[in-house]
Formats: C-alpha cells, structure tokens, sequence
C-alpha cells in the first residue's frame, strides 16, 4: 500500500494529466470500480489505496510505480503498441495519432517540439499523392501486409476512411502550437524508398514518380510559407487570419531521431519513433525532463528560420527543394 505523499503524489499525476472538462472523481471510480464517495474519498486521502489499485491506476495512465514509491531503479516505463496487419491495423493506426493529438489539443497550455531525420509525419498526409505512397511503401515494405505482395503502386490506393482521417490529424496538429526542428537530411529518407521502388519496378510508368516528387516539393513550398508566417494553416487558407503557432528552426548540429515531446500544463509527454513506424510513449518525469532540457539546448545551437531569417529559410528550403528538383531530371 503507496504511502499518503505516495498516494497524494498519484493523484496530482492523474489530475495534470486529465483534460480539464473530465471530472477526476468520475475518471478514479470507472477505472476502479467503485462509487463516487469511495473515490472522493481515496482523492482526499481518507481512504488508502491498496497496491492493486495503484497499479490499475498507473497501468491506466501510463506512470511508473518506481516513481510513484521515488525508487532509483533506472529503468523508464514506456507504453508502445506495435502496429501490425493481423491485430492493429493502419486505420487504428492512424486513429491512435489522432487521439493523442486531441489529447493534448484539450488542455490549456500545450506545445509540441518535434526533432526530426524524416519528414514529420504530419506532413505526409498533406499532399494526397505523398500520402498514397507513404501508404502503400509502410503496408508492401514494413508491415509486408499479404494484399500488398503482388501489387504495384497506384495513386489511388487510399481509402476514403484512411484519407479522411489524415485530413483530421493535419487539422488537429495544425491547431497545436509546435516547434519543429529539421535539418537538411529530412528529405533523404522520402528519396530513397520511391528510388528504390523505382529501380524495384513498383511503379507502373513514370508519370505516378513526378506526380510523388511534385507532390514532396508541394509540401515542402507550403511548409516554407508556414515557416514564413509563423503559423500553420491549411493550403488556401489566409494565414493572417491564423494565430502565431510555429516555429521552425534549421538544425546543423545533430541529425535528430524522430522525437516528439508534448508540453501539457503541468506534464510532458515523450513519443519516441523506432522501426519506420511505432512509436514509444512514456511520461517518466525524469525521462521527459531531460528529453525537454537537450531539445532546448538543441534549439539554441539552431538558427530560428520562422516570421523571421528570410536569407537562411530560403537557403534551407531551396537545398531540400533542389534534392527533389535533381531527382526528377533523372527520371
């Protein structure tokens, strides 16, 4: 049984961690099975928790027990589920980055810090071509799905629920306040899989290649008129109608790692990417303290090229755009 500052320390955990609109109370009774005065009274302190319930409880929220007890175990509890076609499909995928998103969207004060070697993968799902490839590359290539084996890519491979749903997390991140951190290596990883499916035959002509490549170059354009602004918005959009929300620094330092932190009033959550696709997610207060202390010691070393720097924002842009501009002469 956690001691009373233990217990204390749990329930100010869940709090921070609750969108402000879902009563805490009603959250601890669902979860543990018990009445609205049983759980008051557990909040308050006038009832003890037994160590079964404090592990539903951290089992629930994704916390640490050793941090709950303040033990020096050394390890970091992370939560991952692996996405794969037999049991976790793309659709469930897809929805698990929306509701993490509108997770953090719920709370006051909220920002994201993306430290990048890929393309974030909010911005696949913005040029629908993009979008069809990254598609079929992650189902035929990572998750080697069976309907996959045999085909070869077709621009119109997406599903109207699939592609509805990357219209929702593009909405969604784009009324999260973020910082990016990139560097000029991002775009390699998008050239090598379509030259690789290139020489591998995976395309039907030449014309579906271009219209990816336009597609890239069509991302990138619009992320520099985001960065431009220092807001995100929705091609077509008035930007000046939009709320200052991005920050997009040019990092010469280091080449990242794909990792994501969510500042959340009181709590920080890290994502942390491996295996093309899954991700990691832990809310370790030690972890995630640190994560944010070397993402800020990352963004100093890095040059500031939103609402601000036009001579270095159109030296970055026009090396990622002048990758794909080569790729395409070859084609």
């Amino acid at each position: 049984m956690p001691t009373t500052a233990a217990q204390d320390f749990l329930f100010q955990r869940i709090k921070e961690m609750l969108p402000a609109q879902v009563s805490m109370v009603d959250a601890i009774s669902e979860i543990l099975h018990v009445s609205n005065d049983s759980a008051y009274r557990r909040i308050r302190g006038e009832t003890s928790l037994v160590l079964e319930e404090a592990k539903e409880l951290c089992d629930h929220f994704h916390l640490s027990l050793d941090q709950l007890f303040n033990l020096k175990s050394g390890f970091t509890l992370f939560q991952t589920e692996r996405i794969h076609y037999k049991n976790y499909t793309f659709e469930t995928y897809l929805g698990g980055i929306l509701q993490q998103m509108k997770q953090v969207g719920n709370f006051m004060r909220k920002e994201v810090i993306y430290l990048t070697k890929d393309i974030p993968i909010f911005h696949n799902f913005s040029a629908e071509p993009l979008f069809a490839f990254r598609y079929f590359f992650w189902m035929k290539s990572i998750l080697r799905h069976p309907d996959f084996e045999n085909r070869r890519f077709s621009l119109d491979c997406l599903t109207p629920e699939i592609k509805k749903l990357g219209a929702d997390i593009v909405e969604a991140y784009n009324n999260l306040p973020s910082t990016e951190i990139w560097n000029t290596e991002c775009v390699n990883s998008i050239i090598f899989q379509i030259e690789y499916y290139k020489d591998a035959g995976y395309f039907t002509n030449t014309e579906d290649i271009k219209k990816v490549y336009e597609a890239v170059e069509e991302v990138f354009y619009h992320l520099k008129d985001q960065a431009e602004y220092g807001c995100k918005f929705l091609p077509g959009e008035n930007p000046q109608m939009k709320r200052n929300n991005f920050k997009f620094f040019y990092n010469r330092v280091t080449l990242g790692d794909n990792t994501i932190l969510a500042v959340t009033d009181s709590i920080k959550t890290v994502f942390l990417n491996y295996d093309v696709m899954n991700y990691m997610i832990t809310r370790d207060e030690k972890f995630c303290n640190d994560t944010y202390e070397e993402l800020q010691i990352l963004i100093r070393r890095s040059t500031l090229i939103s609402a601000t720097s036009e001579k270095h924002r159109n030296i970055f842009f026009n090396t990622l755009l002048g990758k794909i501009e080569d790729r395409k002469r070859h084609l």
